[in-house]
């Protein structure tokens, strides 16, 4: 049997003889990842290739390119980033990780070619695009022509924005003009450690100002998730940096002319019971704080829920759930933190989610309970105007089915633009003791009966009790959602438990709602 065998891999090997230059290749790719491991877990960082087994679905990867802009006969293994296709829970997905072992992972005319060969493909392919970023920017001994390789991928991105998903995993520096990569793409993941992303270095800073700061403080992954809101999430390492990608793509569709995927669920009697705790979540007194991922968890299917921007505008959240199997978006305020207030972090962050779910078809699910818009000159100055404009401008043109609950209070200028009837929801619910005004009954009352009260209080009178006289008035005949029912601004008043009853009904309703251009216009001009 073994001559047999022995036979055979003769034959095979005279069809086919191993050439001495594929060998060559092998044995050079081989002894170019055996020095990335060197390099980089001295760093405590994985390789590009280790990232990228993390990233797939096992043995699904398909590298292209591999030995371009190499050269094999003088022992150069190819460019400084990695390109190829692999799949994500079962679907197609295009990658490009830049190779920080090679030439520091900086982008040169090559680079930028592959880069780009790869994001055309995708988009032919109308699938996901992942960029794992690990580069010291520009190759300066090339000057102009890296640069130009920039213009081209910014001008690529932007054509896939709001085609196909894009994600930005910051697994090391990026620093300069690269940073505007992964700034145009739909989400930016950072590490603790490691990731650091800035347009001018501590070292040009100090320069120019004097100012002297390290890498972490100026542009590290702790300062860009909770202080300017470039990165969408904060990850413990790299593993988990991955993961969160993986997580956030199995919710998005591959593409905009796609529905997201469906996953099983099989309801159990614990959903009922589930169900029923929310009736106790929400305290009676509408200035006592609670926390809405409690009422979040007690909606969703299996109480999962994946939130994005978590340590940023925390007054406001926003993130992935399934209700029976189907992805949804979710917007809520946060009463836990300034009562649920909406500033100038809370409103970016609530206006760039809600344009990501009508980009890629997500239902988008609106749990309001806000006492309105944050008053102060920190705020005016800091451009709570154009700031607050953009969630008008992102739920007025959204085409999704769109679901508002209104839990306590919604007040002022933030009940409008909070998935309110009027600016574009599709079905909108209240629970009983909600409050919908202009103002609530205390601020209210303090107006209106401003002359009413002066008077009271020359007079020598009990103004605590003809003012509590009057709030009581004014909450019976005007904060409470009666008037909201009347006009047509709520649909129906729900019980607490039957919260993902009527959210899933709503769904079932609007499973076929279709996107429609109303004017021929090229594109509106957004907020600044």
């Amino acid at each position: 049997m073994s001559d047999i065998l022995e036979i055979a891999a003769a034959q095979a090997q005279a069809r086919q003889p191993l050439r001495p230059a594929v060998a060559k290749a092998a044995e050079l790719a081989r002894n170019a990842e055996e020095r990335a491991r060197t390099k980089q877990h001295a760093k405590h960082k994985n390789t590009a290739r280790e990232r990228l087994d993390l990233l797939f679905d096992t043995g699904t990867f398909e590298e292209i390119g591999r030995f371009r802009g190499g050269n094999i006969n003088d022992g150069n293994a190819g460019a400084a980033v990695i390109t190829g296709f692999g799949e994500v829970y079962g679907r197609k997905v295009a990658v490009y990780a830049q190779d920080f072992s090679v030439k520091g992972g900086t982008l040169g005319a090559e680079e930028g070619r592959k880069i780009c060969h790869l994001m055309d493909m995708a988009l032919d392919l109308k699938i996901p695009i992942v960029a794992i970023v690990d580069s010291g920017g520009a190759r300066i001994q090339e000057g102009v022509a890296a640069l130009n390789q920039y213009g081209e991928i910014f001008r690529r991105t932007c054509r896939a924005s709001g085609f196909v998903p894009q994600i930005s995993l910051i697994l090391g520096p990026c620093a300069g003009g690269a940073v505007y990569c992964p700034a145009l793409t739909d989400f930016i993941i950072m590490t603790r450690e490691n990731s650091n992303m800035f347009v001018t270095g501590p070292d040009v800073v100090k320069a120019a100002t004097g100012e002297t700061i390290s890498m972490d403080e100026l542009g590290g992954g702790e300062v860009h998730s909770t202080v300017s809101g470039v990165a969408h999430y904060l990850a413990d390492g790299e593993s988990d940096a991955i993961d969160y990608a993986r997580t956030v793509l199995a919710y998005l569709p591959s593409n905009a002319g796609q529905k997201p995927p469906v996953y099983a669920y099989a309801p159990t009697r614990a959903e009922r019971d589930v169900a029923k705790r929310l009736a106790g979540i929400v305290p009676d007194n509408d200035r006592q704080p609670y926390d809405m991922l409690d009422v979040i968890r007690c909606i969703t299917d299996y109480g999962e829920f994946v939130q994005v921007h978590e340590l940023f505008g925390a007054s406001s959240i926003v993130g992935f759930a399934c209700m029976e199997g189907k992805p949804v978006g979710i917007v809520a305020n946060q009463p836990a933190v300034n009562a649920g207030i909406l500033d100038v972090d809370a409103s970016e962050k609530v206006a760039r989610f809600v344009r990501l779910c009508d980009a890629f078809n997500l239902p988008i699910v609106t749990l309001v309970d806000t006492p309105g818009y944050k008053p102060g000159s920190d705020q005016e100055h800091a451009g709570i105007i154009r700031r607050g404009a953009k969630v008008i401008y992102a739920y007025a043109n959204a085409q999704v089915p769109m679901i508002t609950v209104t839990l306590r209070k919604a007040f002022g200028g933030a009940y409008i633009v909070m998935g309110s009837k009027s600016i574009g929801a599709d079905m909108n619910f209240a629970w009983p003791n909600s409050q919908i005004a202009v103002l609530g009954a205390a601020g209210a009352v303090n107006i209106i009966h401003r002359h009413d009260l002066n008077k009271a209080k020359a007079a020598g009178q009990d103004v605590d009790a003809l003012r509590a006289k009057y709030v009581d008035e004014y909450e019976k005949s005007t904060v409470n959602a009666n008037l909201a029912l009347e006009l047509g601004a709520i649909d129906a008043m729900i019980d607490p438990e039957q919260t993902r009853e009527s959210i899933v009904n709503s769904l079932k309703l609007l499973a076929n709602k279709t996107h429609v251009r109303h004017t021929e216009k090229h594109h509106g001009n957004q907020p600044q």
